[in-house]
C-alpha cells in the first residue's frame, strides 16, 4: 500500500529530514585524510540523539552503525571501521534518523581532499542526475519518469546505473512503497500522487553496472572496482513542483568553495 500523508504528517517528515540533513553537514566538518569512519560515525550519533532524533539504521535490521560509510567502489552499505579515509578517495554517507514516529533519510558522497577529475565529473552528473529525477517527481506523473530521467542523463555521460538497488517510499517506516528505481520508461510504474513522501537516490558507478555484496552481509562494491557515487533527498509530491524535504545546503555551507 502506498501511503498518502496529510499536511501535518509532512511537517513531521520534513522535521526528521532537516535533522539527517543537519547530521551530514556536521559530519562533513570532520571529513579529510586519517579521519576514520568510526570516528564519523560517533559524532553523527551524538549529535541526532543531542537533537532529540533517533538513529534510524541503527538496528535496522541488526545493522550496527549509525551511519553507512562507503568508500571509492562501494555503492551503499559500508559499515564504519576504524579504516582511515585517504586523500583522493570519495566517501558516499548515508544517514536515517526517527523523530516524532518519522524517518528521515539523506545521502551524500564527499571528496576526502583532492580528487581526480574523473572522479569529479562522476559525483557532479550523480549529483545533477538526483535533480533531474525530482524535476518529474510531481502529481500525475510516474515512477518510471523518475527512472527515466535520472538513467538517461547519467548514460548519456557514460555512466552506468545501479538496478539492485533502488529508492523507496518513507514515512514511519524506513522503507515504504513504491519502489523508486534510478533506470526506467517514462509513463509506466506506480502513479504519484500529492501527499506520496518517497526517497530518490541515484547510485550511478563509473563502470559497469553490476555490484556485489562483501562478505559482511552488508557493503555493496561494484564488480569492477570502479568508483561509485550516491546522492539521496526526500521530498513529498505535490501538484506542479515536489516539496523537498531534506536539504544539501547546510553541507554545502560546510564545503564552502568545494562542490564536494
Amino acid at each position: 500500500m502506498i501511503n498518502i500523508r496529510n499536511a501535518e504528517e509532512i511537517e513531521l517528515l520534513r522535521q526528521s529530514n532537516l535533522l539527517v540533513s543537519k547530521t551530514l553537514a556536521v559530519v562533513a566538518e570532520f571529513i579529510k585524510p586519517g579521519v576514520t569512519t568510526e570516528y564519523l560515525d560517533a559524532k553523527a550519533e551524538e549529535y541526532i540523539r543531542s537533537n532529540n532524533g533517533i538513529p534510524g539504521f541503527l538496528g535496522y535490521n541488526k545493522y550496527p552503525k549509525t551511519l553507512c560509510t562507503s568508500i571509492n567502489s562501494q555503492v551503499v552499505h559500508g559499515i564504519p571501521s576504524k579504516m582511515e579515509l585517504k586523500e583522493g578517495d570519495i566517501v558516499s554517507i548515508d544517514c536515517g534518523v526517527i523523530m516524532n514516529g518519522y524517518y528521515g533519510d539523506t545521502a551524500y558522497t564527499f571528496a576526502v581532499g583532492e580528487i581526480s577529475e574523473q572522479v569529479h565529473k562522476l559525483l557532479k552528473v550523480t549529483k545533477a542526475s538526483l535533480f533531474k529525477g525530482i524535476e518529474e517527481a510531481v502529481d500525475a506523473k510516474r515512477v518510471g519518469d523518475i527512472g527515466f530521467a535520472v538513467q538517461s542523463f547519467c548514460e548519456a555521460e557514460g555512466y552506468s546505473v545501479v538496478r539492485e538497488m533502488v529508492g523507496h517510499g518513507l514515512g514511519a517506516h524506513l522503507h515504504e512503497a513504491p519502489e523508486v528505481p534510478n533506470y526506467g520508461k517514462r509513463g509506466t510504474g506506480p502513479l504519484l500522487k500529492q501527499g506520496m513522501v518517497i526517497c530518490i537516490e541515484p547510485m550511478i558507478n563509473m563502470g559497469g553496472k553490476k555490484i556485489y555484496q562483501e562478505n559482511d552481509g552488508w557493503a555493496v562494491r561494484t564488480a569492477d572496482n570502479k568508483p561509485s557515487a550516491h546522492f539521496e533527498l526526500a521530498v513529498a509530491i505535490d501538484k506542479d513542483k515536489a516539496d523537498i524535504l531534506s536539504t544539501f545546503s547546510y553541507i554545502e555551507k560546510v564545503l564552502g568553495n568545494k562542490d564536494f
